[in-house]
């Protein structure tokens, strides 16, 4: 991994906890096989972090001062990024990038990260995902709004929008399939490369199968088996910004809401799976989430539709 940008870190630290920086950084994206956009954030907030404590302790702090780090350091780092009206998930997110780091100096044997542990993050106010309905998301990606002036984009972005809302697939795993990847028809299920490098199989509905064969049958382009599956419009890969602008269009076209996004089409997969009856274990394994605590949200959605139907229908209300 470049360490480009570890270099804006080298002046608020010491050289041995710059050397430490650069390995656990390394160790995040070797071993730990985080993603580009991860690793960027981790470092933002330790940088971050780094710059509080040179003007707290009045000097680039090194390996020792880090070690004689106290629960009240935090808070007091915690509370100035409050003061600049940082949102709680953002101040979260923070700690959870700085504890990663005490926890390698740890394992290293080098501090004790106790007191890092000792400071509770701020509590988030959870903001449910919002997905479209069953018809909605049938409309989106049925492909017969003609949105697009060529027939092969059309049917392009309708492929990729429907493996979002049949798979449950984000957009970006949509998009890393390759020619050889395709579902064709009678396929049963796909392998997908999600979040962290972690596979997971997912079932093909025979609706998915239709609209890539529609895609590949029109493209105009070869696809290459080792190659990308969904191309741009001059045969290079897609940029996912295409399918954003696609969905914007038939949001307007459907007259639905800003939440209406192509994520939100993976939500709806959740959430409908769920309404139908769908065992919560088997919808965390379909999205490749680490934790069941990632998919029980979707039963908040459930539970929220439910009320509102009883408070529509019951004959009490």
């Amino acid at each position: 991994m470049s360490h480009s940008a570890t270099d804006s870190l080298l002046v608020t630290a010491k050289p041995d906890l710059n050397d430490r920086i650069a390995k656990w950084l390394d160790h995040l994206s070797d071993e730990r096989r985080l993603s580009e956009k991860t690793l960027i954030a981790y470092e933002r907030d330790l940088r971050q972090f780094l710059r509080f404590l040179t003007d707290h302790l009045g000097g680039a702090p090194g390996i020792k001062d880090i070690a004689d780090l106290r629960p009240a350091d935090f808070r007091g780092f915690l509370a100035q990024r409050r003061r600049n009206k940082v949102q709680s998930r953002s101040l979260a997110r923070g700690l959870a990038g700085i504890r990663s780091f005490l926890k390698f100096l740890e394992r290293r044997g080098e501090i004790n990260a106790a007191a890092s542990d000792a400071v509770r993050p701020p509590r988030q106010s959870r903001s449910l995902p919002k997905p479209v309905s069953a018809k909605d998301a049938i409309d989106i990606t049925s492909g017969d709004l003609a949105m697009e002036t060529e027939a092969w984009v059309e049917a392009r972005n309708a492929a990729v929008l429907t493996l979002l809302y049949g798979c449950g697939l984000r957009i970006s795993e949509a998009l890393s399939l390759t020619g050889k990847m395709a579902p064709q028809p009678g396929t049963k299920s796909m392998r997908i490369v999600g979040k962290g490098r972690k596979e997971r199989i997912v079932p093909i509905l025979p609706a998915v199968c239709e609209a890539v064969a529609h895609y590949v049958k029109l493209c105009p382009y070869a696809i290459s088996p080792d190659g990308p599956l969904f191309l741009g419009a001059r045969g290079g890969p897609l940029n996912p910004r295409m399918i954003q602008l696609s969905m914007a269009k038939l949001r307007g076209a459907l007259g639905l809401p800003e939440t209406a996004t192509p994520h939100a089409l993976r939500h709806s997969f959740a959430t409908h799976l769920l309404a139908g009856g769908g065992d919560l274990r088997t919808i965390q394994e379909l999205l490749g989430h680490a934790s069941l605590a990632s998919t029980q949200i979707y039963t908040e959605i459930d539970g929220a539709h439910l009320l509102a139907a009883y408070d529509k229908a019951h004959p009490r209300r």
